[in-house]
């Protein structure tokens, strides 16, 4: 057995226990062993700030954490002692709970552009029912989704747009169409193509870089214009880009918006937000048609909202928006530094607001390569760096972000020899990571 194999030997063990149960091998497409060098796939042990152990005993500096949602690190003690209090009282109860109302006026004062909201457990569930309240309110039955963002939901009005659209009927898909995302003559033109069919508008309004100059006001215009309701999902650029997400940074307000990700830095709780006019066909005090919305027996867990509710009250106290922009545009910086330092600075090119930071591996023609993010990888697991992107939390230190920039200082070294070569297979030690969304296994 090499060094290597002995170091990684547990993990490897227990991603066998993994596939044997779990469908993939794990509860998150994007945390399946495929996406990590072959045989070289952490499985975890436990966390503490902004690191991580496998199951080896090997300790990593984590980005990432938790596909973006624990951006305050791993156990944070304001968010763990408003959990730990809370499951003491008891977690699920046949009538709603106070902490209900408290965690609603938290959110609402935290993010002022909305006016109602609804909490559930996952993105996938708020995305839908605006969806669906927008179909409701509308009378329409179209979803126009941004074309250029990877993923809104795993029901089935979005799902039959991917590679992955197996057991999605026909039917369905043919009620999503697709808009790119800042031009608004093209998102214009779908608008007049299908006239009155269209519900909503869904994208995320920020990605890797800022929109274009009047793009999110030039939507909300397009939307009033033709009678379709404007959907922003949040659930990446809440409480990153802003306290109030993206919206409250840019000044657009959409009617219905989805929040996630971050707001329970790692807890299980995400958020339906919008207008009182909209929301309201959810609930009772209206004499119209009533819309299903969101009714979950796990949706109000007294501990999830007492971690969500402190979780914005520590961004708002503490400026960790602010942080998380800080520490990233430090860690860039140190990465582009020792890529061009390397001579792979226009091969390994990281992209993205600082506070969520992506990174791209380039060949020698300057395409994208999964044959050298495999490369990549496997350099920064080895040297102690668990990075499937550069997304900060705000536990990390200035030793954190060194550590982490003499580990992609040495990757790139390896990077050069390969670009060199003309061939990164011999550095790959097994097959290439794989994109999530493709046809076939």
């Amino acid at each position: 057995m090499t060094t290597e194999e002995f170091r990684f030997r547990r993990s490897r063990i227990a991603n066998e226990r993994l596939h044997a149960m779990i469908p993939g091998g794990a509860h998150t497409y994007a945390k399946g062993d495929d996406q990590y060098p072959e045989n070289l796939a952490p499985v975890i042990s436990h966390g503490r700030g902004a690191h991580v152990w496998d199951v080896d005993g090997n300790r990593y500096v984590e980005y990432g954490s938790g596909l973006r949602s624990v951006s305050l690190g791993h156990a944070h003690p304001r968010v763990i002692e408003a959990v730990r209090r809370e499951i003491d009282r008891g977690s699920n109860f046949v009538r709603p709970s106070i902490v209900e109302a408290e965690a609603a006026e938290r959110f609402l004062a935290t993010v002022p552009t909305a006016e109602m909201v609804k909490f559930a457990k996952n993105g996938s569930d708020a995305t839908t029912a605006a969806v669906r309240l927008a179909r409701a309110a509308t009378g329409r039955p179209r979803v126009a989704v941004c074309a250029d963002h990877p993923f809104f939901s795993i029901d089935d009005w979005f799902i039959g747009t991917t590679p992955m659209s197996a057991g999605v009927p026909a039917a369905t898909n043919e009620l999503t169409v697709a808009f790119p995302y800042g031009d608004l003559a093209a998102t214009e033109e779908l608008l007049t193509r299908y006239g009155n069919e269209v519900a909503c508008l869904i994208l995320e309004p920020a990605t890797h870089a800022d929109p274009p100059p009047g793009y999110l006001a030039g939507l909300r215009e397009l939307a009033d214009r033709h009678g379709c309701v404007l959907v922003f999902d949040e659930m990446i650029t809440g409480l990153r880009w802003s306290e109030a997400g993206a919206q409250g940074l840019y000044g657009v307000v959409p009617d219905l918006s989805t929040f996630g990700k971050a707001l329970g830095n790692g807890f299980a709780v995400s958020a339906l937000a919008g207008r009182r006019a909209l929301m309201e066909l959810g609930g009772l005090r209206h004499s119209g048609e009533r819309v299903f919305l969101l009714s979950t027996t796990h949706g109000a867990e007294t501990h999830s909202l007492a971690a969500a509710t402190a979780v914005l009250t520590t961004y708002t106290e503490e400026g960790i928006t602010a942080r998380l922009h800080s520490l990233g545009e430090r860690l860039a910086a140190g990465v582009r530094d020792a890529a061009a330092t390397m001579g792979v600075g226009d091969h390994v090119v990281v992209r993205g607001r600082a506070s969520n930071l992506v990174f791209a591996t380039l060949d020698a023609n300057g395409q994208p390569s999964q044959e050298y993010r495999t490369l990549f990888l496997r350099q920064l697991i080895e040297g102690g760096v668990l990075a499937p992107s550069f997304v900060v939390s705000s536990a990390l230190t200035d030793a954190d972000i060194e550590r982490t920039v003499d580990v992609v200082a040495q990757a790139c070294a390896v990077y050069r020899k390969a670009l060199d070569a003309d061939d990164p297979v011999p550095w790959l030690d097994g097959r290439p990571v794989k994109p999530v969304f493709r046809r076939l296994a």
